[in-house]
């Protein structure tokens, strides 16, 4: 069942998704920011977390497990999922590079896991050994089943990008121990942490076992039933049958993982339920409850949604991880129903949310994202609690698989990149791609077709109003928001050009998000801006306003700046009022009305924050004038 095309989602025989994934073998980036930290993410972040894993103990204790070592394990029960996201990572890096390194770290890590494993099939280094008999005694907290995601889900793009079967039969083994405990012959059970609902159906495509997509569908159908599995946690998402559920709560990550899972099923068996219950929870996920940076879960308080347009700024919780399902399940939703909203919503995650949660060196991360800083606030090496660098390490790692899917006979781009795709339309047609970009800086696409008949599917993102499309000079209409499709009988020397305008903007909230009532941020493109204490070293952001007047706002190209960036340069207000010594409260008599100082500031994308130092930020500014 080796796909040498290596696609993140198999979905060519899945009856109920629209699009089929390209491979991330077929793809190449060839330049441009996503270039940068794709290649940044394969070699400093991926070395760096290997080295990680083993100071982490999460390499050791498999050895320790496995008799290759003496020792005990060390760490949290969900230690080995770190583990294997680095690996799935490390995988789809290697597709392309060939690195020889990386390889034999692949291989070290594939050999332990697979002698570590005991003979029922079952591998997990906290629940081995003296701790053997409290296996699934916890599934809220133990995260038995999250880790055997995490593994099959690496164990397939390593069958994927090698063609060895070595621990794609280690996750079959697993998943066989999962379905005799708790198949149609088994007890009901579900993981307090969802992710294997992605990983089963994943492996029933990788494999054609009907019995893996039954499990991944019992252990949906497991929430919310009387007695309850999860003891009717709201956290746990064991508060009602999923079936019923129309709003996201409970812990964010956690909610979303299981809405990929349940997107996947869909394009499986094409429940109307399912879907009905996915497209209500999107409503209420993208209308109510993200953040402008696509980050998502806005407490801290269980990591968890909180009320529609409870989004605050200062306690944002926002966790990397967060952003990333957030991505991953808009990804399936986009096969499902090719609506350019679920593709807005990626590439708002990617360039904000997701990229935030990386230092530019590719080395230190963020396990929150606040979209205000006092100082203080910044990246560390690792964590405790390490999912977010190895999911950071995944999603970039994979990047390529992102940025096209297919129809039958028309190619869809999704996301903006120089690069090259090669690839096969399912009816047969050889298509290859040149698209020549400086995008998110620049507004201009170039995209070369091969010769050959087929269509091509471009995304006019919703910000983009006055977008410009021409095919040899020929104007299309091309409205925001939506997909316009280019049918024609290529000859080879065309080019499509699409000028995708950027005007700086200023962006209002929700009147209903309190936090930012009466101000707005700065935005460019998919970009998001922030201030930051460098930029304006002799002013207190908190002091800090904006007039309203974009026409203030320039965007300027500083090449030598975090890595190379547009950023947004003008003038804000300062009151001068000194307001230092007075009481807290003043009735409106007392109060006296601002004096405006008008100041320089320099914007910068709100993902290169904290890496000049932990000094204050700011997204959200307020406007002077009401």
């Amino acid at each position: 069942m080796l796909s040498t095309k290596a696609p993140i989602l198999r979905t060519e025989h899945s009856r109920h998704a629209h699009l089929k994934p390209v491979g991330v073998c077929e793809v190449k980036l060839t330049g441009g920011l996503l270039t940068e930290r794709y290649l940044t993410n394969a070699t400093a972040g991926l070395t760096a977390g290997w080295q990680q894993l083993w100071e982490s103990h999460t390499v050791p204790n498999f050895y320790v497990v496995s008799g290759k070592r003496p020792g005990a394990v060390e760490g949290p029960r969900y230690i080995d999922s770190d583990g294997y996201k680095w690996l799935e990572g490390a995988c789809w890096a290697w597709a392309h590079s060939q690195d020889s390194t990386l390889r034999a770290w692949i291989d070290e890590f594939v050999d332990v896991i697979a002698a570590a494993q005991d003979e029922d099939g079952y591998v997990n280094t906290h629940f081995m050994g003296e701790r053997k008999s409290l296996r699934f005694t916890d599934l809220h907290h133990g995260h038995e089943i999250y880790c055997f995601g995490h593994l099959t889900q690496a164990a397939i793009a390593h069958h994927r990008v090698t063609g060895e079967e070595k621990l794609l039969r280690v996750a079959c083994r697993f998943a066989d121990l999962l379905y005799h405990l708790f198949g149609p012959e088994g007890r009901w059970g579900a993981c307090g942490h969802p992710e294997a609902e992605m990983a089963l159906v994943e492996l029933y495509r990788e494999t054609g076992e009907q019995r893996y997509l039954e499990l991944a569908s019992r252990m949906l159908d497991a929430r919310g039933r009387k007695p309850s599995v999860l003891d009717g946690s709201t956290y746990l998402l064991d508060h009602l049958p999923f079936r019923e559920q129309r709003e996201a709560v409970g812990h964010a990550v956690r909610a979303l993982y299981l809405y990929a899972g349940a997107a996947d099923l869909y394009m499986e068996t094409g429940e109307h339920a399912l879907w009905e219950t996915l497209e209500e929870i999107w409503q209420d996920v993208f209308l109510r409850k993200v953040y402008i940076t696509g980050g998502l879960g806005a407490r801290y308080e269980g990591e968890a949604f909180g009320l529609p347009y409870e989004l605050p700024n200062l306690r944002a919780y926002a966790e990397t991880c967060a952003a990333i399902a957030g991505f991953m399940w808009n990804w399936r939703m986009l096969q499902i129903d090719t609506q350019a909203r679920y593709t807005d919503w990626m590439e708002t995650a990617l360039y904000n949310g997701i990229l935030s949660g990386v230092s530019l060196d590719g080395t230190r991360y963020f396990y929150m994202n606040p979209l205000e800083s006092r100082g203080g606030y910044e990246r560390s090496p690792w964590f405790g609690c390490a999912c977010c660098p190895p999911n950071i390490h995944r999603t970039l790692a994979s990047l390529p698989g992102y940025l096209y899917s297919l129809s039958e006979e028309t190619v869809y781009v999704h996301l903006y990149a120089s690069s090259e795709l090669r690839t096969h339309l399912p009816n047969g047609q050889q298509v290859h791609l040149r698209v020549t970009t400086d995008y998110p800086w620049s507004e201009e696409v170039e995209i070369i077709p091969s010769a050959g008949r087929y269509g091509i599917a471009l995304r006019i993102p919703s910000w983009a109003a006055q977008a410009d499309l021409q095919v040899n000079g020929k104007r299309m209409e091309a409205p925001p928001g939506s997909y316009v499709t280019i049918e024609a009988e290529w000859r080879g020397d065309e080019v499509v050009h699409l000028r995708l305008p950027m005007p700086v903007e200023l962006v209002r909230a929700h009147p209903r998000v309190e936090e930012d009532r009466w101000s707005a941020a700065i935005r460019r493109g998919p970009i998001v801006y922030c201030v930051e204490q460098a930029d304006a070293p002799n002013v207190n952001l908190l002091d800090l306003y904006l007039s309203g007047e974009v026409g203030r706002l320039s965007p300027q190209w500083e090449p030598s700046l975090l890595g190379g960036v547009v950023t947004v340069r003008g003038t804000a207000l300062v009151d001068t009022v000194d307001r230092v010594e007075q009481p807290l409260y003043l009735s409106q008599s007392q109060y006296t009305s601002p004096q405006w100082r008008e100041v320089e500031v320099c914007w910068i994308p709100y993902y290169a924050w904290a890496n000049r130092g932990a000094g204050a930020m700011k997204v959200w500014l307020p406007l002077a004038e009401r």
